[in-house]
Formats: structure tokens, C-alpha cells, sequence
């Protein structure tokens, strides 16, 4: 009896790409004084952070992400995977899930993303 493959999981948010350097707090007391990593895209959803630094899936951290209009929001996330980066392409680093993002980060964040689609419409 042959298996049904299973459907990728959909995206909820649209990811762009994006090269931001946020500060990683908190990551269950591993790091208190923050850590300063990359993204390489973005979504209202979550962001994958480029690092050679890999935290455990499932582990909380909270992110501090600058906006083009000079704010920062503050994100509550989870590590949802982590790639230790094969081949000459990809990236060692980390997906994180956003868990919690008040109402008006979450705004702000696609206000963000909107700006970022518009100064690179190709991508």
C-alpha cells in the first residue's frame, strides 16, 4: 500500500527578502546580553535568521527589530526550524516563528514590509 504525500504547509504571511540586523534577548537565559544576527526575510509571520549560533527548535527568544521608520518592535518568538546550511547557497541559521506581536508591532512590521516591496518591487 503506497502513502499519500503529504501537502506542504502553507505560509499564512508573505516572506520578503529582507537584510536587517536585529538583537536576540532572552533565549531561555542562554543569552541575557543580546546577540546582534542578520535576517534574510521577513514576514508578519516570522523571519529566518542567518547564524552560525543555532538554538534549539522550540526554544522561546525575543527579537528587537528596527524599522526604516526608526522604530523598534519587540517580538516574542520560537525557533520553528534550524538548517546547518548545505551546499555553497544556503545559510546556516534559524526560522522563528513570530508567537507574540502586539497589535500595533504587527502593524508597524507590515507598514515595514510594505515600504520594503515598493523600494524592491522584482523581489
Amino acid at each position: 500500500m503506497s502513502q499519500t504525500p503529504q501537502p506542504k504547509p502553507v505560509r499564512r504571511y508573505v516572506r520578503r527578502p529582507a537584510l536587517i540586523p536585529i538583537v536576540l534577548r532572552a533565549a531561555g537565559n542562554k543569552i541575557q546580553a543580546g546577540v546582534r544576527l542578520d535576517t534574510t526575510d521577513l514576514s508578519e509571520g516570522g523571519l529566518f535568521l542567518r547564524s552560525d549560533l543555532l538554538l534549539e527548535v522550540g526554544e522561546d527568544l525575543t527579537l528587537e527589530i528596527p524599522l526604516s521608520s526608526g522604530k523598534t518592535t519587540v517580538a516574542h518568538g520560537r525557533v520553528a526550524w534550524v538548517t546547518r546550511g548545505a551546499g555553497a547557497k544556503a545559510a546556516a541559521g534559524m526560522g522563528v516563528e513570530f508567537a507574540r506581536l502586539s497589535p500595533d508591532d504587527r502593524r508597524a512590521l507590515a507598514e515595514n514590509l510594505r515600504d520594503l516591496t515598493k523600494s524592491n518591487p522584482t523581489k
